[in-house]
């Protein structure tokens, strides 16, 4: 039988435990980012750790009686044996958009991050520690007694870190200003940090009246003589970096490539680093930096809302872990495997499944009563969505060999995992052609035109970090620059005299997902207070 110990030493055991063994990869970009040869350096390294130390154990300290302490230690042993894994695997770092992104996905998104290492880190590191604390024996203590031993510890608490932070104030200085997101690699504090923080803004962004900043929607000059019918097609992890049309050196784009109509701009910026905050900010008449970017954004009206005000029929089809909010008010579809055998294999579906839907929308496109009506059909794409990429492919176009065929990242070499990963945005190419060939197929009723462009890029092992959703600040170009690409009909293009050079000219423009709204806007001559002709793609282009 153990013998009693204290809530003190419960505290500073598991404490101690998360830093040794749990907080790896948090040590690992420390080291790399502040470590200096010498006394000093390891002097450093030693205070951030008691730092570290102090504040993850004061949780169970405030915890009261001999229950509560070990219930809060067991909770945090699980809760720091996934967090260990996703840090220390992809590199992620927890904060609260990425908290956000695991409050809002899907079973599908759940079932690609699952495999044996997960659950067996999840056993050894989570569940078997937090069984042994129930071993513990906490020595009971008076009420007093315990106000007082958490008073003391407190105290000498933050005493050491008072003479930690004054002993090496200037490495301290550029550690926290210069090296902030390292805070999000810290188990499990990092995680109920950032799980309480979302929680509080998500509560808050849905508190309040609905909110409409862009008012009156109005047509500019007269009704096209034809309808309109634009594809916006949201791709899903692309970067463009992997993208044959803007340079890179495989044929991961050759349907599209060929078509001599496509305008490709190759110097796009997204909203965000993860689907849960693009995508609202995509839509948003804020753009990122008015306030589309933050968890308020959906309470206020979006470009879907503002086309349906001006009379654009809108259907959002979504192959995807839904819209976010963004389409909550328009008429949507999301597809599940049972609804196409042939394109969802297993518990997914391939992103064809979206092709037949539009084909079906756009041979209702024109034909509305009591007019005939321009319209809009969104298609969320699954994409390129890791880490899983192998599953996001048939298998007549992976191509590209060896392609890793695991969700275990770190079991393939990275040529294998780019292999993959270039099959998926193969396969997108294919998808975005075979939707141009519906919209031809229609051009005798209707002036056609599709969008495409991604929600936010990918990390493929660069600096040791796969996946997306770093902190927007601090994350790699990759997981912020996309692909974005435009075509049009010749019956398009005619009836609004576009200038193809004009739009060839903008290839390299600096662009990003704030240009969206005013372009798409723009598209079907609608105006509103927050159009404006100078972020909208076309209308520069227009004789």
């Amino acid at each position: 039988m153990f013998r009693p110990i204290t809530r003190t030493t419960l505290a500073l055991g598991a404490s101690t435990l998360w830093l040794a063994i749990y907080c790896s990869r948090f040590w690992q970009d420390s080291a790399a980012a502040m470590w200096q040869p010498g006394l000093a350096g390891s002097a450093f390294l030693g205070s951030l750790g008691l730092i570290v130390l102090f504040l993850q154990a004061i949780p169970i300290m405030l915890m009261p009686g001999k229950t509560a302490p070990r219930v809060l230690a067991s909770l945090l042993f699980i809760i720091a044996s996934l967090g260990a894994y996703f840090t220390a695997t992809y590199g992620a770092h927890l904060d609260k958009e990425m908290m956000r992104n695991v409050f809002e996905t899907d079973p599908a998104e759940v079932a690609d991050l699952i495999n044996f290492k997960l659950l067996l880190q999840f056993a050894l590191l989570g569940l078997l520690p937090a069984a042994l604390v129930w071993v513990l024996h906490i020595a009971p203590r008076s009420f007093k007694s315990q106000i007082a031993e958490t008073l003391l510890f407190v105290t000498g608490g933050v005493v050491v870190v008072a003479i930690c932070l004054f002993s090496f104030s200037a490495s301290y200085a550029s550690y926290f200003r210069e090296h902030k997101p390292l805070r999000y690699l810290i188990n499990p504090g990092s995680v109920v940090y950032a799980s309480i923080a979302q929680g509080f803004n998500g509560s808050k962004s849905r508190r309040g009246p609905l909110l409409d900043p862009g008012g009156a929607v109005t047509r500019a000059g007269t009704l096209s003589p034809r309808p309109r019918l634009v594809f916006l097609v949201v791709g899903e992890t692309a970067r463009a970096a992997n993208f044959q049309l803007g340079g890179y050196s495989r044929p991961t784009n050759p349907q599209l490539a060929a078509l001599r109509d496509v305008f490709y701009f190759d110097n796009v910026t997204s909203c965000g680093t993860s689907t849960a905050a693009s995508l609202p900010c995509m839509f948003s008449q804020l753009g990122r930096e008015g306030g589309g970017a933050g968890s308020a954004a959906v309470r206020n009206l979006n470009l879907l809302d503002a086309l349906q005000s001006g009379g654009v029929v809108v259907n959002w089809l979504d192959n995807n872990a839904g819209c976010k909010g963004v389409c909550q008010r328009a008429p949507s579809r999301q597809f599940q495997p049972a609804d196409d055998p042939k394109h969802c294999p297993n518990s997914f579906c391939y992103d064809e499944v979206l092709v037949a839907d539009a084909a079906r929308l756009a041979a209702a496109a024109g034909t509305q009563a009591p007019r005939k009506l321009d319209s809009l059909v969104v298609l969320h794409q699954i994409g390129s969505h890791g880490p899983a990429y192998y599953e996001r492919y048939p298998a007549e176009f992976a191509r590209f060999q060896p392609a890793c065929a695991t969700n275990l990242l770190d079991r393939c070499t990275r040529d294998e995992v780019v292999n993959a990963y270039d099959n998926s945005i193969l396969y997108t190419d294919h998808n975005v052609a075979e939707l141009i060939k519906v919209l031809r197929a229609n051009e005798s009723r209707v002036d056609t035109l599709l969008i495409y462009v991604s929600d936010h890029g990918e990390s493929l092992g660069e600096n040791g970090i796969y996946l997306h959703g770093m902190p927007y600040a601090f994350a790699p170009r990759d997981q912020k620059h996309v692909p974005m690409l435009l075509w049009m009909s010749e019956g398009w293009r005619a009836g609004a005299g576009i200038d193809p050079a004009c739009l060839k000219a903008k290839r390299s423009a600096n662009l990003s997902h704030d240009n969206l709204f005013h372009t798409v806007m723009g598209a079907f001559g609608l105006r509103n207070s927050r159009y404006q002709s100078a972020l909208d793609l076309v209308a520069a282009c227009r004789r």
